[in-house]
This record gives C-alpha cells, sequence and structure tokens, in this order.
C-alpha cells in the first residue's frame, strides 16, 4: 500500500517540478511544438501520480490483489515511457522516440483496465 503512494507522491512532486521547469527554463529556448509536448508528457504524468496514489488507497481498503499491484505497476512503466519519451523527445529533438510513447500509453491503458477488473472482482 505504501510503496504505490509513495511512488505515486513522488510522481506526483516531480510531474510539478517538471511543469515548472518547462514553463520557465523551457519557455524561448524549444520551439513552441515541443513545449506543448513537453506539457503533454507533464500532465499524463500527474494524473497517473494520482492514479498511483488511488491504487495505494485501494490496497488498504480493500484486500490486497494481484490485480492492484500489476496495475499499479502498469501505471509507473506509463509514466517512464510515456512521459519520459515525451521529455527526452522535446529536450533533445530525436523524434524516433516518439516510437516509444504509445507503448506508455498502452500501459497506462492497462494500468486502468487492471484497476476496475479488481474493484469489480473485491
Amino acid at each position: 500500500m505504501k510503496v504505490f503512494i509513495i511512488i505515486g507522491a513522488i510522481n506526483a512532486f516531480l510531474s510539478v517540478a517538471l511543469g515548472a521547469f518547462g514553463a520557465h527554463g523551457l519557455e524561448g529556448k524549444v520551439e513552441p511544438r515541443y513545449l506543448d509536448i513537453w506539457k503533454t508528457g507533464v500532465q499524463y504524468q500527474m494524473f497517473h501520480a494520482t492514479g498511483l496514489i488511488l491504487v495505494g488507497i485501494l490496497i488498504g481498503q480493500i484486500s490486497p490483489s494481484s490485480l492492484l499491484n500489476w496495475s499499479g505497476w502498469a501505471m509507473l512503466i506509463g509514466i517512464i515511457l510515456f512521459s519520459g519519451s515525451l521529455y527526452v523527445l522535446t529536450l533533445t529533438k530525436i523524434s524516433v522516440l516518439g516510437a516509444i510513447t504509445p507503448l506508455g500509453g498502452v500501459a497506462f491503458l492497462a494500468g486502468w483496465v487492471l484497476l476496475i477488473m479488481a474493484v469489480v472482482k473485491s
């Protein structure tokens, strides 16, 4: 339970810090298109940081299950692949990194489906 709450809180913190960095440190230094890509990464990181916290709370409220655990890990993998690839893409402009982003999106989707399944089964 605590693991996902801690990981979620760390990611929420990082999302705020990276959002501030994008707004103040990148503005004027990268093209507006790349700044929008950065903002998308920050937004999805915060959504899924909240999802991780929710998973941690649910593990404490309903019986712990492998579905909930996998949901949390899938969301974390999604943050790393989706948001991480967008951050690196913005900073390096290596467009091939965009091919990694959908894998993170699939991990996000899997995380939410696993969460639904866990709650339905509880």
